[in-house]
């Protein structure tokens, strides 16, 4: 892998408003406010996939079986249908390496508070 298709830490700030803009029509990272389209993001760093309760998951998104974590998301955001083959989420993906940077250094942030 080159320097553009790995996880390096990003600008939170940036990936903020690139959650704002791009997912949180269907997730929220809030732990209160439970799921929406898509299932809730609170605590997703450590998490497997396929396991938020009360979340009707996919078995492709189920026994996908990895970790969330820095490049696993990195992965998955680039493509998720292609990451995991058969989910329901419907969402094309971030191309740019950097987007995936800038969203997932917020993400973890937001998703453990």
């Amino acid at each position: 892998m080159g320097k553009n298709d790995e996880f390096k830490d990003g600008d939170a700030k940036k990936g903020a408003n690139l959650f704002k803009t791009r997912c949180a029509q269907c997730h929220s990272v809030v732990e209160s406010e439970g799921n929406k389209i898509g299932p809730n993001l609170h605590g997703l760093f450590g998490r497997q996939t396929g396991q938020v309760e009360g979340f009707s998951y996919t078995d492709a998104n189920k026994s996908k079986a990895i970790e969330w974590k820095e490049d696993t998301l990195f992965e998955y955001l680039e493509n998720p249908k292609k990451y995991i083959p058969g989910t329901k989420m419907a969402f094309g993906g971030l191309k740019k390496g950097k987007d995936r940077n800038d969203l997932i250094t917020w993400l973890r942030e937001a998703t453990n508070k």
